[in-house]
């Protein structure tokens, strides 16, 4: 991955103007066809009557799809069981139902075609051995798939053979980056889980410049050394994606922004907004704390950053400040009101409330303090009637907008969370992800492009090293391995949380 972004930065820079492509097979490269072979097995199984393959999972799947008779001889099966097994498998491995059984993508390989996909002037493209008969079924089962993922293909950028299966792949695999360029497109990178036909397209490359991936899965033709080609096992996202590339207009916050090692590491970062829980502490003053004072006791030891010195830090340097109100009756409003006016310009200000903390009257009351800032509270309770009865659903979002409410706030692992924030966003609502647990994650919800993004930051790949908001009294804590110097991608530095 960190070979295929630095190829795909030089080709943006040396054709800015050019349509860039990136091909993608589909069988063993997008699609982990473990599942359709043990879909297969267990048919044969359910039709029959019998139990030879009771427990079988994915997993135990250790051959490609075109070498079965090697698993079930594995497998110790009768000989005339076998036979009659794989003669089944043949008949039934590629009808409409087994190609939708195998319709499971490997682990981020949707997050790395969406990437691409949001990228100026580029497309990804699908390049397959599979006969043309089948283009309607394949089409429909991988935009079925992708749609959570906001990542859509196209027939126009669907390349199949014109032969029947396993017939002529290489071939087409060839014609096919020929047909691309003849279409306009200058193709940077192909993705590929056969060595054999990675082999056949390099040599066809005269321009000596795509750079090709081998998708190290299962494949059938032997490895063999081919130019401008890399392998690995991984779609890793983090790997791909760097800090400057996360789309300008999500907005980035740093979550738990409560002690000072938290705002020293925040105000040092690139991140404008900075969250804040804020409570009052047994002495009646306004201080930044996640937990209660009755769920988590005040400690002797414990020092508390107070309201008033960390708007002031807000202010010197820029920064956005979110006010999470954990405590949010009256006269902690009036408070905090009285504490912020005229010390934080109205576009830096940004609040968030349960709506039973806050009710409706405080939020009316922020509206018409401060009108252009933003205010939000978290809907997780309201999944369920979204996808049960949307209109209910959708009577409630247009009553908590008319108490002043401009986004709602989703956890990420909230049930369907790509599908809860779809329709949020398709209903015209404005959208913060938060609970986002760490890198990987954040990139996965940023490309959906969400209003704004809410993270602890525990990113040593990018060398920030959020502490977290305390809650429970846990923190994200680091190391530094003996002789390490400089943490960075591969780095001894390590990220742990207790």
């Amino acid at each position: 991955m960190r070979r295929l972004a630095a190829h795909y930065g030089r080709f943006r820079s040396e054709y800015p103007q050019d349509q860039l492509l990136i091909v993608f097979d589909i069988d063993g490269t997008i699609l982990d066809m473990r599942h359709m072979v043990r879909h297969v097995l267990l048919s044969f199984d359910r039709v029959h009557g019998t139990d030879w393959f009771h427990g079988l999972t994915a997993y135990d799947v250790t051959v490609h799809e075109n070498q079965v008779h090697q698993l079930l001889r594995d497998m110790a099966l009768p000989a005339s069981i076998a036979d009659r097994v794989y003669r089944w498998y043949l008949e039934q491995r590629w009808q409409p139902e087994a190609v939708l059984a195998a319709h499971r993508p490997y682990q981020g390989v949707l997050d790395v075609i969406r990437w691409f996909q949001i990228q100026p002037d580029t497309s990804v493209a699908l390049n397959t051995g599979r006969p043309e008969y089948l283009r309607t079924q394949t089409l429909q089962s991988l935009n079925a798939l992708g749609e959570e993922y906001r990542v859509e293909f196209s027939s126009q950028l669907l390349h199949m053979n014109p032969r029947t299966w396993e017939e002529g792949v290489a071939q087409t695999k060839v014609a096919a980056l020929t047909a691309f360029r003849d279409a306009g497109y200058r193709v940077f990178a192909v993705v590929d889980n056969e060595p054999g036909n990675i082999q056949a397209m390099a040599e066809s490359d005269a321009a000596c410049e795509i750079l090709f991936l081998h998708a190290a899965t299962l494949y059938e033709s032997a490895r063999m050394p081919t130019p401008r080609t890399v392998s690995g096992e991984a779609y890793d996202i983090t790997a791909l994606v760097s800090e400057r590339e996360i789309p300008q207009h999500v907005q980035m916050v740093w979550h738990g922004v409560n002690d000072e090692w938290n705002l020293r590491q925040f105000l040092a970062s690139r991140v404008t907004w900075g969250e804040c829980d804020l409570r009052v502490d047994p002495l009646g003053r306004l201080v930044l704390r996640h937990d209660s004072f009755e769920d988590t006791p005040w400690r002797a030891e414990e020092r508390l950053l107070r309201l008033p010195e960390l708007v002031d830090a807000f202010g010197e340097h820029d920064r956005g400040l979110k006010l999470d109100l954990k405590q949010a009756d009256h006269d902690v409003l009036q408070a905090v009101l009285k504490l912020i006016d005229g010390r934080l310009p109205e576009d830096r200000l940004w609040f968030n409330a349960a709506i039973e903390s806050l009710g409706e009257p405080g939020f009316r009351e922020l509206a018409a303090h401060y009108p252009t800032a933003i205010r939000q509270c978290p809907i997780d309770f309201l999944a369920p009637l979204v996808f049960s009865a949307p209109g209910r659903a959708q009577e409630l979002l247009d009553m908590l907008c008319g108490w002043g409410i401009n986004r709602f706030s989703i956890a990420w692992g909230t049930p369907h969370t790509r599908r809860l924030f779809d329709q949020l966003e398709r209903w015209g609502h404005d959208v913060n992800i938060y609970a986002v647990p760490d890198l990987a994650t954040f990139l996965q919800a940023a490309l959906l492009l969400p209003r704004s993004l809410t993270a602890d930051f525990n990113f040593p790949q990018w060398h920030y090293f959020g502490r977290g908001s305390g809650a429970h009294l846990d923190h994200h804590t680091y190391r530094l391995d003996r002789g390490e110097l400089q943490p960075g991608p591969g780095s001894a530095f390590a990220a742990s949380q207790r």
